[in-house]
C-alpha cells in the first residue's frame, strides 16, 4: 500500500527580536504572507529576545528544545527564520531538529522564481538563487532529497543538488555573462529614450502596494495585478499622454520588501536602476497598511542603496477607497503628495495634475512669434512640451508654451534668445 502524503508544508516561524527593535511580530506576520504566497502554511511562530542572534544556532538552547515540541505537537515540516542564515547555522539547526530548515531570503528566491516569466528574469532569478546557495551545499542536500517538494525548491531546485562547486561557479559565470548583454541592452534602450527627449517616471514601492493597478489604471497596461506579495516581476514600460498632451513613459519596477536579499539586489541592479535613471520617482504607499510608515522607510533605504538621489518624487498615497476621508497623508521626503485609489479612480486627476507640475520645473518658458516656414518647431514643442497658447496671425504664428530646457535651442525662432524669448 503506497502512503499518499500531503505535500503541502507546514512550518513554524521564527524570529530573533533584538534589544534595539520592536517590529519582529510585524515582520513575522508579513513573513506569514510570503510563506503562504510561496505555498507554504503556518502552523506556529516562535520570538525569542536576545542581544544578538545566536552565531552558532539563530536561536538560543532553550528555544531549539521548545521549536522540537512545536514541531512534534503541531507536524510541522520544516521551519523559517525570519533572517538570512549563516551556513552554519543552517547546518546546525538541520541537525538539531532533523526537518527543512529555511530562511526568508529562500523564501523570497523561491516566490521570485515561480513569478519570473521573461528570460531575463529568470536569468536574475537563478542567478540568486546560485550565489545564495553556493555557500550552502554542505548538508543542504541531505534535507532537502529527504524532504522532497514544496516552497524553497524552486528554479534550478533539484538540479543543484547534483552540482559541485565548479559546476556552480561555472553557471554562475555563464549566466552573469547573459545578464551583461542583458544590462547593455537595456542601457541602449535607455540611451533612445534620453534622445527622444521624452520624460521617463518609475513607479517605486513596497509590494503589494498597487504599482501594477495604478499602471493598468492610467496606460491599460494588462499586466497582472494581483492582491499578492510580488505578483509582478518583470518591468514593464507603458506611454502617457497627460492631460496637457505631452507624453511620458511609465516604468513599473520590482516591489521592495524589508530584508530585501542582497543576491536578489545584485542580480536585479539593472532592473531596479530604471528608478535611477528616470526623471521623476512615483513612490506608491499602500495608505491602508498599518506598517506603511515602515514600508515607506524601506523604500527610501532600498533607494538610497540603489544610489537613487536628487530626483523629485510624488508621494502617491494608493488605496485610499479603504480610509477615513479625515485621514491626513505627510511625507517630508517628498516634492508632492497625493491620494489616490488605483482601483476607484478616485484622485488620478490630481495626481496627473502633479506630474505634469514636477514637469513644468524641468522647464523653460516660450513666448514668441513663429515665421510659417519654422511651424515644424511647434509640432516639436507639442509632442515634447506643453503647448499653452497658440494663435494664428499674419506674420507667423504666436506661441506660449513650456518645454524642456535639453530642448529649448532646437524649438524657440531663429534670432530669439532666452533673454528675449519669455
Amino acid at each position: 500500500m503506497i502512503e499518499i502524503k500531503d505535500e503541502t508544508e507546514k512550518v513554524i516561524l521564527v524570529g530573533v527580536a533584538l534589544s534595539d527593535q520592536d517590529d519582529t511580530k510585524e515582520s513575522l506576520e508579513e513573513l506569514k504572507d510570503l510563506v503562504s504566497t510561496a505555498g507554504a502554511e503556518t502552523a506556529g511562530m516562535l520570538i525569542q529576545n536576545r542581544e544578538q542572534q545566536h552565531p552558532a544556532t539563530y536561536v538560543g538552547k532553550g528555544k531549539i528544545e521548545e521549536l522540537k515540541n512545536m514541531i512534534w505537537e503541531l507536524r510541522a515540516t520544516g521551519i523559517v527564520c525570519d533572517d538570512e542564515l549563516s551556513p552554519a547555522q543552517m547546518k546546525n539547526l538541520q541537525d538539531e531538529l532533523d526537518v527543512k530548515v529555511m530562511d526568508r531570503t529562500l523564501i523570497i528566491l523561491d516566490i521570485f522564481a515561480a513569478r519570473a516569466s521573461t528570460s531575463e528574469g529568470k536569468i536574475q532569478v537563478e542567478l540568486a538563487q546560485l550565489k545564495y546557495q553556493q555557500t550552502r551545499l554542505t548538508g543542504w542536500g541531505r534535507a532537502m532529497s529527504r524532504l522532497g517538494g514544496g516552497i524553497g525548491t524552486r528554479g534550478p531546485g533539484e538540479k543543484k543538488l547534483e552540482m559541485d562547486r565548479r559546476l556552480i561557479k561555472s553557471r554562475i559565470a555563464q549566466l552573469n555573462r547573459e545578464l551583461k548583454d542583458v544590462k547593455k541592452h537595456r542601457e541602449v534602450t535607455r540611451e533612445q529614450r534620453s534622445r527622444s527627449h521624452i520624460p521617463v517616471a518609475a513607479i517605486v514601492g513596497y509590494t503589494n502596494a498597487g504599482k501594477s493597478t495604478l499602471l493598468n489604471t492610467l496606460t491599460g497596461a494588462g499586466i497582472l495585478a494581483e492582491d499578492k506579495l510580488f505578483a509582478t516581476l518583470d518591468p514593464t514600460t507603458r506611454d502617457l499622454k497627460l492631460p496637457s498632451g505631452q507624453e511620458i513613459l511609465m516604468t513599473d519596477t520590482v516591489g521592495f520588501i524589508r530584508k530585501l536579499p542582497h543576491h536578489l539586489i545584485e542580480a536585479f541592479r539593472s532592473t531596479l536602476e530604471e528608478a535611477k535613471y528616470a526623471d521623476i520617482i512615483l513612490h506608491v504607499v499602500d495608505a491602508s497598511n498599518p506598517q506603511m510608515d515602515e514600508q515607506m522607510y524601506t523604500v527610501y533605504e532600498t533607494l538610497q542603496n540603489l544610489g537613487v538621489k536628487d530626483k523629485p518624487v510624488i508621494t502617491v498615497y494608493n488605496k485610499i477607497d479603504r480610509m477615513e476621508d479625515t485621514w491626513v497623508p505627510r511625507d517630508l521626503r517628498a516634492d508632492y503628495h497625493v491620494k489616490i485609489s488605483a482601483k476607484t479612480r478616485e484622485g488620478i486627476t490630481g495626481f496627473l495634475q502633479s506630474i505634469e507640475a514636477v514637469l513644468r520645473e524641468r522647464k523653460v518658458e516660450i513666448e514668441a512669434l513663429y515665421p510659417y516656414k519654422e511651424a515644424g518647431k511647434i509640432q516639436k514643442i507639442r509632442k515634447y512640451g506643453e503647448l499653452q497658447e497658440e494663435e494664428y496671425r499674419e506674420d507667423g504664428i504666436f506661441v506660449r508654451a513650456f518645454v524642456p530646457a535639453e530642448l529649448y535651442g532646437q524649438v524657440r525662432p531663429e534670432g530669439v534668445t532666452p533673454n528675449n524669448c519669455l
